[in-house]
């Protein structure tokens, strides 16, 4: 099958970060250790689901890798060479008796390998149904590998063919077309957090960063009932006309800390140096950027016991002025993708609650998906994702419908 394969090659890494620095808009393919090729097809496990693959989206992972831009300490949950992509859409071809799933059937998979996947016994995460935190990454059935769900024997959904545990396998509703199911992977990255850190009715909340996650993060918040002021904050003009659309109240453009501070209700604070600082302001900062410039605006925007959350996924942070963390007492969390949560008294599967809300009709999906490649085109789909401002490009992916 075609597949497209990630080799581990330190050379090519440290090329790739170099020019990826230089030019940050451009996909350096011809140094990226990432190939389309013919590979075997073989589940990981002799008890999983066989899907054929209809569309997968690109994440932002996908493109921190491909930039040399990973963390370098999560290094020992991955196991290469592998085959990418967990943003999945897939049919059905065959599936072990007892899963409930039937051929033909349309589904998505949940790219967790945690104790359950790993055919361990739980563990204190994973009992608690937080397996997105699960302990034993590295151990078990399957070689390294963590929530992306792919590794050295669990081929990704950039395939024309792949595989799944059947507990991580959810159908989509019929009335969830493809191209709003492959939304389902980046709306429950931020739904999780969301839900963990849900604000009060009469709260202000500033999401930081209007890609996919931005995008979602606003639509995730008035689809769970929240009335209060949001300010949705970018750098192009087409993504805060869709903040807007999904449910901001304002969605200034790189504001000005002047601006941000009226726009949060809080007080601008002219300094000689340092370009000025913010007294009162927003509730919850959720960042879907998670940049030094926009941790440190966060952190200034937020009033005192205000709480931010890291959605974007930063691997280091460089010269940041956190004087507002102490001195305002603030409290910092982050996030990793998602599992389950709890919602007004209720434990819910996050996966399962962004496709109820996908087959409800009211949340806005509009405008999220911009274009979809064939996976011969892979370099062409890359380059657009990398150069959002030129391309317009909110979520790509691959078509791998016949």
């Amino acid at each position: 099958m075609q597949a497209l394969v990630y080799r581990k090659s330190v050379p090519l890494y440290l090329l790739t970060s170099f020019f990826s620095r230089l030019q940050r808009r451009r996909f350096h393919h011809l140094v990226t250790p990432l190939t389309l090729k013919d590979v075997p097809f073989k589940p990981a496990r002799p008890h999983w689901a066989v899907l054929k693959t209809r569309l997968c989206g690109i994440c932002g992972s996908d493109l921190n890798l491909l930039k040399g831009a990973e963390s370098l300490l999560l290094e020992p949950y991955a196991s290469m060479p592998m085959i990418i992509g967990h943003e999945i859409v897939a049919t059905v071809e065959s599936s072990p008796a007892g899963s409930g799933l039937q051929p033909g059937q349309r589904v998505v998979v949940e790219p967790v390998l945690d104790c359950l996947v790993r055919e361990l016994p739980p563990c204190r995460y994973c009992a608690q149904g937080d397996y997105h935190l699960c302990e034993r990454y590295r151990e078990g059935a399957l070689p390294p590998g963590s929530v992306l769900g792919f590794n050295a024997a669990a081929s990704g959904g950039m395939a024309e063919r792949t595989a799944a545990h059947p507990a991580r396998i959810l159908p989509v509703p019929e009335n969830v077309s493809d191209e709003e199911a492959v939304l389902t992977d980046s709306m429950a990255s931020v739904l999780q957090p969301v839900l963990e850190n849900f604000p009060e009715p009469d709260e202000t909340v500033v999401v930081w960063g209007l890609g996919i996650l931005g995008q979602h993060a606003v639509r995730c918040l008035r689809a769970l009932g929240f009335a209060g002021r949001i300010v949705a904050v970018g750098r192009h003009r087409f993504q805060c006309e869709l903040a807007l659309a999904g449910g901001a109240d304002e969605a200034p453009r790189s504001p000005s800390r002047k601006e941000l501070a009226r726009l949060v209700g809080g007080t601008f604070l002219r300094t000689t140096l340092g370009g000025g600082n913010i007294e009162g302001g927003a509730d919850r900062v959720f960042d879907c950027v998670a940049s030094s410039k926009t941790f440190e605006e966060s952190l200034l925007c937020l009033r005192a016991r205000g709480r931010y959350v890291m959605v974007g996924t930063a691997a280091s942070l460089q010269k940041v002025d956190v004087s507002s963390l102490w001195y305002r007492q603030l409290t910092v969390t982050g996030t990793i993708s998602y599992a389950t949560a709890m919602f007004r008294g209720e434990r819910v599967r996050t996966y399962q609650k962004c496709l109820d809300l996908l087959a409800s009709g009211t949340y806005p999906t509009q405008g999220l998906l911009t274009g979809l490649y064939k996976l011969e085109d892979w370099k062409t789909a890359f380059q657009a994702a990398f150069d959002k401002k030129g391309s317009g490009a909110m979520k790509l992916g691959f078509d791998l419908r016949r």
